[in-house]
């Protein structure tokens, strides 16, 4: 898609990204192939804990780094809750992107009224089903030194 014909301006995609890997990557370059400007939340490290029972295993200010070095992404703020109307309210945003995985869900519905309420889009890309930091943390796991 040319950067003329690109759809939305502000486009927002949010993630722990931790051990970042290629399903990451993956969704971020078609994030950044359908908007102008790409702001991408990364989950602080008390969220994370909240929303998965533990903490990451890569720092947030490391992961804030290793995003904001990305060439495809324009801006870096920290998310900090499940309410992506909180974060709207601090980052406003056209659309919203997320894996399909979260399609066809009670999150994914969630999401889309949420989105709708600020006049915002919801996108899905195919999520990249074979790597995920799940997969890496039990692959980690079984094989420590």
């Amino acid at each position: 898609m040319s950067e003329a014909r690109k759809k939305f301006e502000v486009g927002y995609s949010s993630g722990v990204f931790d051990m970042f890997h290629v399903g990451h990557l993956n969704l971020l370059r078609r994030a950044r192939n359908h908007c102008h400007h790409l702001v991408v939340g990364v989950a602080s490290d008390e969220y994370v804990e909240h929303l998965k029972g533990r903490l990451p295993v890569v720092p947030c200010d490391e992961r804030i780094d290793i995003i904001s070095a990305l060439g495809i992404v324009d801006e870096v703020i920290i998310d900090r809750s499940e309410d992506k109307n909180a974060v709207w309210q601090q980052r406003p945003f056209d659309v919203i992107f997320k894996g399909n995985d979260w399609q066809g869900t009670p999150k994914g519905y969630r999401l889309e009224r949420t989105m709708r309420e600020v006049g915002a889009a919801v996108v899905y890309f195919p999520y990249t089903r074979h790597t995920s930091s799940s997969m890496l943390r039990s692959f980690l796991a079984g094989h420590e030194e």
